[in-house]
């Protein structure tokens, strides 16, 4: 779970400081509440990660109580942790095309993989 969480808190660091160079170039206007707002954005990413991890703790309690054998540790957090890192990789491309390099091969992809969240979460919505 070490190898997973560095890595958030790194991409983190790294779309916090893209973000903030990119921001300018985009017409936007850096704020302190903008600023507070995007830390707070990413601590509540830690808090997910601790979510899941609080799920696969009673998990393996439920699984122990009941005698049966865990196959795995940690699952829903790593989950959680690596869907999370692949949003702050599609923010650190969209960021870094916003300062001006040229990511062509990144670029499609990134576009591809943000249109099937948002088309997975219009269906969610739908049938809510």
């Amino acid at each position: 779970m070490a190898i997973p969480l560095y890595l958030l808190v790194g991409a983190n660091i790294i779309d916090y400081a893209t973000a903030l160079k990119a921001a300018p170039l985009r017409g936007e206007e850096r704020t302190s509440r903008k600023g507070i707002k995007g830390i707070t954005k990413k601590i509540c990413m830690w808090l997910l990660v601790l979510v899941g991890f609080m799920i696969d703790t009673l998990l393996a309690y439920l699984a122990q109580t009941m005698g049966w054998a865990m196959p795995f540790q940690f699952a829903v957090a790593c989950l959680v942790c690596i869907w999370l890192l692949v949003n702050e990789f599609i923010s650190i491309i969209e960021n870094i095309a916003d300062l001006g390099v040229e990511v062509p091969f990144l670029m499609p992809l990134v576009k591809w993989v943000k249109q099937k969240a948002e088309d997975t979460a219009k269906i969610s919505e739908t049938k809510s």
